[in-house]
């Protein structure tokens, strides 16, 4: 692999993710490959492996420290944590006990237990780590917003000279980030390009294998602050050097034209449910059936062609994600404290659109009369307003359904 934008003949490029970075450069920038989005875009997105090295210091975000708080001390349960070794996946009940007294369920995080499976060779999966360690949360976040994808965060915990899987494809882009220690890679080009979520790599096994036995697109170390970039479909194993590596991957569940067409044909056979033609039986024998198949296919076309997916698309997006963290404490007092000069902003991460009277948001729907839609459009640019600006009864209810929340410092 080669990038001539470096001339780096390994196909890495050095990041610049402190002095010297663009004003309003985004977190792909920043953080992850040096490149602007309308460069990534129109030459990596989907197309092929990046590798960048130095692309940040990551130390703000994860390190052995966090591993240990979450796996000892968080009273994490599966799924939030699985474990593999020599390839396979190790059964929850070899890892996970009850809490003790007061906290008896029976599948909580067996510290001892995830001691000896790890000092045996076994590597550590922090799972859905954007719920539960919040700087990786908001990098998460952050990342989605600036792709227009949802992202999901893992950590991966492998010890000296070990691997947790073998070759695979993953159904999602990765963002592998190098948190501690090093870690070789071995990356080739995909067997089934650009899979969905229902096509995962075991259906694949044998080609796989194949695969991964000629030469290697990327083979390479990845050391702290390095970033690899990895399109769905990409088979990669990763092995641990001499010392206890950490990484993280970003997972990116891309939308696909497939997904848009899931979603036009759920319309449009909602649509024909409210035809009288498309509900009337079909006619007794076999004679007429050739017939029936060309006139529901030409009604489907004709519903595909009228139907609008939008509502869905958008529906989908917003259960895709989660709004960003809400103190119920916090919010009871801006409600209880609420006056002309209070500072409000639109809760992160609502995914919030105004349809006609309609705000939909992650937290649910509000109506509004039409002398209050000013003011909500003016909220959808997160901008810090005053419940004077709002009015104190519009700011009011927008607090209770969690849709504002106060502006602190």
């Amino acid at each position: 692999m080669t990038d001539s934008r470096t001339g780096s003949g390994d196909g890495s490029r050095t990041g610049s993710p402190n002095p010297g970075t663009p004003v309003g450069a985004g977190i792909l920038e920043r953080r992850l490959t040096g490149l602007g989005l309308a460069d990534f875009a129109r030459d990596v997105w989907s197309r092929t492996a990046l590798l960048t090295r130095g692309a940040s210091d990551f130390s703000d975000v994860f390190d052995a420290g966090a591993v240990d708080e979450l796996v000892s001390r968080r009273g994490l349960r599966t799924p939030f944590l699985r474990v593999a070794k020599d390839g396979a996946v190790v059964p929850e009940s070899s890892f996970t006990s009850p809490g003790g007294v007061g906290a008896t369920i029976a599948d909580q995080l067996d510290d001892t237990a995830l001691w000896r499976l790890f000092a045996d060779g076994a590597t550590l999966v922090l799972q859905a780590l954007h719920r539960t360690w919040e700087p990786v949360g908001e990098l998460c976040a952050a990342l989605s917003a600036e792709l227009g994808h949802p992202v999901q965060a893992n950590a991966y915990v492998t010890p000296p000279q070990n691997q947790g899987f073998d070759d695979h494809y993953d159904v999602h882009d990765v963002f592998v980030v190098q948190i501690q220690g090093s870690k070789r890679w071995l990356v080739h080009e995909p067997v089934h390009p650009d899979p969905l979520r229902e096509q995962p790599w075991t259906e694949h096994r044998a080609a796989v294998a194949e695969a991964a036995k000629g030469p290697a697109y990327i083979d390479t170390v990845l050391e702290p602050g390095d970033v690899l970039y990895l399109p769905r479909g990409w088979l990669h194993a990763a092995r641990a050097k001499g010392e206890v590596s950490v990484h993280l991957t970003l997972g990116v569940h891309v939308w696909t034209r497939y997904a848009l067409a899931e979603q036009l044909a759920e319309a449009a056979l909602t649509a024909l449910r409210e035809d009288p033609g498309m509900r009337a039986s079909l006619p007794l024998g076999t004679d007429g059936a050739a017939e029936a198949v060309d006139a529901a296919r030409a009604r489907l076309a004709a519903a595909v062609a009228g139907a609008d997916s939008a509502p869905l698309f958008h529906r989908s997006r917003r259960s895709q994600g989660r709004p960003a963290p809400l103190g119920p404490l916090a919010q009871l007092a801006a409600v209880d404290g609420l006056d002309a000069d209070a500072p409000l902003r639109l809760r992160a991460a609502l995914e919030a659109r105004l349809e006609g009277a309609r705000l939909r948001t992650r937290v649910g729907w509000l109506d509004f009369p039409a002398a209050d839609l000013p003011a909500v459009s003016r909220l959808l640019d997160g901008e810090v307003r005053t419940a004077g600006e709002l009015g104190l009864a519009l700011a009011e209810r927008l607090l209770r359904a969690g849709v504002l929340v106060p502006a602190g410092p």
